[in-house]
């Protein structure tokens, strides 16, 4: 899962970094509206926060234009301001959620879980695919109630393909939402991922879409 952080403060966009990166999230970060502008048009993300008084573009403007050019990414607002004509404004702009300053970071990650689950479809905090078991509030994964150890990018794999249960996912979106922007990156390590978690997840549930990608099983799969 990949985020992106556009906020002109330094210490809180470190702060901010530093949290999604502890949450599993693959996080590119800008510090004016410009530069935030850009990644959001290049790069695909899974969530964006988006602070509103940034310099070289405000938040609000930034995010009219990222709409108007139908991105559809969730948005998390955080803002100084606390009329709540601001509030309405950015809401109305197309943010899916705001944040006043100051905030808990851990009030911040609760909302970034949700817009993340809502985004792809799914309600509960929990997802599930057969007897495999995410639970996107503390990112244990467990198999058959056994909990199962993974690295950071083994669990940004897997917790990409259970949001997006239920479609066949590529290589090339893989690697778009599981790396940073200045990452090297290379499709050819996806397949190591994959292998690594086909050892430690029983079951064969990680199928392969022969020229396509790869995808959860389900129900109605052959046995």
């Amino acid at each position: 899962m990949r985020a992106l952080v556009v906020e002109d403060d330094p210490d809180l966009n470190r702060q901010l970094v530093a949290a999604l990166t502890d949450a599993g999230f693959a996080v590119d970060k800008a510090f004016d509206g410009e530069e935030g502008y850009f990644l959001g048009e290049t790069e695909p993300y899974d969530i964006i926060i988006l602070d509103l008084g940034l310099p070289k573009m405000d938040g609000l403007s930034l995010l009219e234009q990222w709409r108007r050019a139908d991105k559809k990414m969730p948005v998390i607002i955080l803002t100084a301001r606390d009329r709540w004509s601001d509030k309405v404004a950015g809401m109305d702009a197309g943010a899916d959620d705001y944040l006043a300053k100051p905030f808990h970071m851990e009030e911040l990650l609760a909302r970034v879980r949700a817009q993340v689950r809502r985004a792809s479809g799914h309600a509960k905090s929990e997802i599930e695919c057969g007897p495999l078991r995410l639970d996107t509030t503390t990112a244990r994964v467990a198999y058959d109630g056994q909990t199962i150890k993974l690295t950071s990018h083994e669990y940004r794999l897997l917790a990409y393909l259970m949001h997006h249960n239920g479609r066949v996912v590529s290589r090339t979106e893989l690697v778009e939402h599981l790396y940073e922007q200045d990452f090297d990156r290379d499709s050819n390590t996806i397949e190591v991922f994959i292998g690594r978690l086909r050892r430690k997840i029983p079951g064969d549930l990680i199928k392969t879409v022969r020229g396509l990608g790869y995808r959860l099983a389900q129900e109605d799969d052959a046995p």
